[in-house]
Formats: structure tokens, C-alpha cells, sequence
């Protein structure tokens, strides 16, 4: 039984596809306005922040949002499957976001604890609930395609441009209600996102099935995939009891950061870090056999290095970007060429029609917005890159994975080179700048992205050894966990060097490029066949 649709892909692909969108517009739209929410209500405002502190908090829950994966990939992979996971991390995360509105409600002053409580609170629900559902939705579209289908890659990009329409949507609701009208009904944007992520994964369950073989995919080790393609009663009430349970520990855990003392905090979490790497070390090592296996578990290993190099630049969308934007960018409307009488003639009207107070002549783009540019430029390329991979693939002319990793480090460091020229704009004339070099940054830098992530994800359901594939795949999300924490760090470390950050980020970009090209062709004999 083949569920294939004209295109060639599983009809599964577009149930994975639509419930990825609806959970990347929750996470990015609570992303796209969560350091200016920080820097614009909590700087010296009881926590005692300043900006490289809101970029630490920021750092710590993006880097966190990709280790937990490796958890929830062990406990799918042995335990409970694909789908449950799905459910639990989707549920935990609707919990964390309408916590994180909580938080925005409760003052300051007196009630700092509490606020404190409640908003980690809602971020390590987000953690926890991410860490069950971003590394088995990737296997399960891994899953929908034998391991040498040409579909394959194309398969990963069209899921990729669910991820990003999320994201450009997203910042237009969640980010215009957070910054316009209060931060708590962006984060409530955000937990209806994923509630409506949750609802449609039930309704179209059935349709996830391999397209080779008809089986389900996603069941728990112990379901027999060719019968079962929904989950019944029992495997509810297991899936409600992991997320009762998870909340009480996340709580619990959140107390005791905010009332321990910190040393005796950072030594549990060292411990509990060596032990979950200790752990992953093991299971890799039970799990691969013969040197084929082992060759390509390297061949992940080393990809993973310049994976971390991609992210720590990138992923300065969220901190450094993002307050350029809000700070040095010019976002008046009339002042980006928009005609003052139009904008005036357009606010009584819209007054009239809804007896609201709107004034378009003196409003601004929301700093979030930019956010989007990223999206818009993944959803207009990646069908074109879709057909490039595919026409390349005829040809037998499409660039092995290492080669593709090189090319996305090129344009990361060209996109840092165009940001540093604009701060330096900046700096030289004290005028806010166009908001078109933000524009030309996030071109290069999509483009960077494309080569780097969607490939990435399809080259570990590839090269992974077949009993660990989500433990593969939350091992890469680990090696950009650790990408989005040393971008949080980047302006420190360059500062501390006597760098300009943008320029620094160049430099080391461009290097691991010419490193990545120069090891290519040995990483190409070690993935044995695999392209």
C-alpha cells in the first residue's frame, strides 16, 4: 500500500507538515518577542538585568530546547514511540506558554519570586515539551521514506518550509499583539498555536504511514505498525500520566532554582550533564556494529562540529539582531517612505469603522517583524532548492552533505560581513539605518540555512545506525543546543578579544568553511555509499 500523493510524497508528509507549522508558530512566535519582553520589563525592574543578561536567559533556553531532544529521542526509541511523544511534548508545551502569560501578569516588587517562579516555570515546560516533540517528528518524516528514496531530501525541505511558515505567521499575530498590546496575550497566541497543533496531529493520525511499506510510523517498539495507525484509550491515559508527571518534576526542579543555592544547583546539573552523555556515549556504543556503521556514526560526529559553528552565528537572529532592529533600525512608517496623508486617511478610517485611536502616521514596524524575514525567504527558496536538489540528483551532479555544509558556512560569513558594514553605518553616522541591510543579511544567511539544516536532518535518518535514529537525532539537536548558547555568549567572547562581534563571527565563519571544503573528501569515503 503506497499513501503517495502526485508530487511522488507520502500523504503523511502534509499532516507532519501542517502540525510543524502550528508548533513552529507557538516556538517562534514566543521567540521572535522573548528578549524584548525581557529587556523591556524585567532590565533593572526587580531581577536586575541588563541586556547580556536577558541574552543569557534567552541563550540558556534556546540551548536547552535542543538538548532535551536527546531524552525524548531514548525514551521514544525504547519506550513509547513517535506519535505519544508528539502528544506529551505538544501538551507540555500549550502548558508552558499560557504559564509564561501568567508570569507577565504578576508584579514586581513583593511578588518578584513568584513572577520569577512562574516564568521559568513556563520556560522549562517549553524545554521539556520540546524535548519530546522536535526530534521524533523529524525521524517520523525520516520514517515515511526508504533510506536510498531520491524523494527523500526533497521530502525533508518541503517539511522545512512548514517550520518557516509557522514562523513568518507568527510574528504578524504574536508578535504585533506582544508588543502593541501586551506581552501576555503573545505567549496566549502562542499556547493556541499549539493546541491547534495537537488537534490536528489527532485528527489526521491514520494518514502517517510509510509510503514503501503501508506500516505506521512512529508506534512504540512493542505496536505491531501494520495494524495499528491510531492511538486507543490506553495509550491516552500513558500519554496524560507522562505529562502530570513531567509537570510536577519541571515544577519542583523550577522551585528549586530560584529558592536553593546556586553552587548546589550547578553541581546537580553537572552531574546529571555527565551522566546523560556518559548515557548517549553507551547507547551509540551498544547500538553500532561493523565499520560501515561506525564510519558514518564519524561522518555525523564531525558535521556536527560545523553545525555548532552554523548556529552560534545564526542564531544571533534572536539576541543581537533582533535588538539592532529595535534600537538602530529605522521602522517609523513615514519615515521608510510611506505617504503621511495616505497613513492619516487610513487611521480615520479604520477609527471610524472600529471606534478605536489608531495612529498609522506616527506607528512603527514592530521589531518582531523582522523576525519573519528569515520565513519569507525560506518559503519562496525552498521549492527552488527542492527542484535544484532533485535536477542535481538527475545529473549526478548534487554536492555530497560536507560539501553543502562548507557552502553554508560561505554565506553565514558573507551575511556577517554585510551586518558588520551596517553597524558600522551606524556607528559612523548616529542615524538609524535601512531596514534593508537586515533584509540583505537574512538573505544570505536562508540561503546558509538551507544548505546546512534540512540536510542535515536527512543525512542523520540516513547515516544513523537503525535502532538509534531519534538518539542520532537528538544528538544533532544537542550539537545546536550547544550553537544557540555560545551565540548568547558571542558578544562576550568577541569583546573579550577586542573584536567587533559581527566582524569576529566573519572571520571564524569563513574559516570553518575553507576547514569543512579541505575535509570534505575523506567525510565523503566514510558515509560509504550514502550521499
Amino acid at each position: 500500500m503506497n499513501k503517495a500523493t502526485s508530487t511522488g510524497h507520502p500523504k503523511g508528509l502534509y499532516t507532519l507538515f501542517a502540525t510543524e507549522f502550528w508548533e513552529r508558530f507557538s516556538y517562534y512566535g514566543m521567540r521572535g518577542f522573548f528578549v524584548l519582553y525581557l529587556t523591556a520589563t524585567l532590565m533593572n525592574g526587580g531581577f536586575g538585568l541588563e541586556k547580556t543578561g536577558a541574552y543569557e536567559i534567552y541563550g540558556i533556553f534556546t540551548a536547552l530546547v535542543y538538548v532535551t531532544p536527546i531524552l525524548g529521542g531514548i525514551l521514544a526509541d525504547k519506550l513509547i514511540g513517535q506519535r505519544k511523544s508528539i502528544y506529551i511534548g505538544a501538551l507540555l508545551m500549550a502548558l508552558g506558554q499560557f504559564t509564561m502569560a501568567a508570569s507577565v501578569r504578576y508584579g514586581l516588587g513583593e511578588l518578584v519570586t513568584a513572577r520569577q517562579l512562574s516564568l521559568y516555570l513556563g520556560l522549562g515546560l517549553l524545554i521539556i515539551g520540546n524535548g519530546f516533540f522536535k526530534p521524533n517528528i523529524s525521524t517520523m518524516v525520516g520514517g515515511l521514506y526508504s533510506s536510498d528514496d531520491p524523494n527523500k531530501d526533497g521530502g525533508f525541505t518541503i517539511f522545512y518550509m512548514g517550520i518557516n511558515l509557522g514562523a513568518f505567521v507568527t510574528n504578524f499575530v504574536g508578535g504585533s499583539l506582544a508588543e502593541n498590546v501586551g506581552w501576555e496575550y503573545g505567549f496566549i497566541a502562542a499556547g493556541v498555536g499549539m493546541i491547534a497543533s495537537t488537534i490536528w496531529f489527532f485528527f489526521r493520525e491514520t494518514s502517517i504511514v510509510s509510503g514503501e511499506t503501508g506500516h505506521a510510523v512512529g508506534m512504540a517498539p512493542k505496536d505491531d505498525p501494520a495494524s495499528k495507525f491510531k492511538l486507543n484509550q490506553k495509550d491516552w491515559m500513558q500519554i496524560l500520566v507522562y505529562v502530570g508527571v513531567l509537570a510536577v518534576i519541571t515544577y519542583a526542579t523550577v522551585w528549586a532554582l530560584v529558592n536553593v543555592d546556586a553552587d548546589i544547583i550547578n553541581t546537580i546539573v553537572q552531574i546529571i550533564a555527565a551522566g546523560g552523555i556518559g548515557y548517549l556515549a553507551i547507547t551509540i556504543f551498544q547500538n553500532t556494529s561493523g565499520g560501515t556503521e561506525w564510519s558514518r556514526v564519524g561522518v555525523i560526529l564531525a558535521l556536527a562540529v560545523f553545525n555548532v559553528i552554523f548556529w552560534s552565528g545564526f542564531e544571533q537572529a534572536g539576541t543581537s539582531f533582533n535588538t539592532f532592529a529595535n534600537e538602530y533600525t529605522e521602522r517609523a512608517l513615514v519615515n521608510l517612505g510611506f505617504s503621511a496623508s495616505i497613513l492619516g486617511s487610513l487611521s480615520d478610517s479604520i477609527n471610524s469603522i472600529f471606534n478605536s485611536e489608531v495612529d498609522l502616521a506616527s506607528a512603527k514596524i514592530p521589531a518582531s517583524w523582522f523576525q519573519s524575514i528569515n520565513a519569507v525567504f525560506i518559503i519562496i527558496l525552498a521549492p527552488i532548492f527542492t527542484i535544484m536538489w532533485t535536477r542535481l540528483s538527475e545529473a549526478k551532479l548534487n554536492p555530497r552533505t560536507p560539501v553543502k555544509f562548507a557552502l553554508s558556512l560561505v554565506f553565514l560569513g558573507v551575511g556577517f560581513g554585510i551586518m558588520a558594514l551596517a553597524n558600522d553605518t551606524y556607528t559612523e553616522s548616529k542615524m538609524l539605518i535601512s531596514p534593508l541591510w537586515l533584509v540583505m543579511v537574512y538573505f544570505f544567511h536562508t540561503v546558509g540555512e538551507l544548505f546546512m539544516s534540512p540536510i542535515g536532518l536527512s543525512m542523520i535518518t540516513k547515516l544513523s545506525p537503525a535502532k538509534i535514529v531519534s538518539v542520532m537525532m537528538g544528538l544533532w539537536m544537542g550539537s545546536i543546543a550547544l550553537g544557540n548558547y555560545l551565540a548568547a555568549q558571542m558578544t562576550a567572547i568577541s569583546q573579550s578579544y577586542g573584536f567587533d562581534t559581527f566582524y569576529f563571527i566573519t572571520v571564524y565563519a569563513l574559516i570553518a568553511a575553507a576547514v569543512a571544503f579541505a575535509v570534505s573528501p575523506i567525510l565523503n569515503k566514510m558515509m560509504k555509499g550514502i550521499h
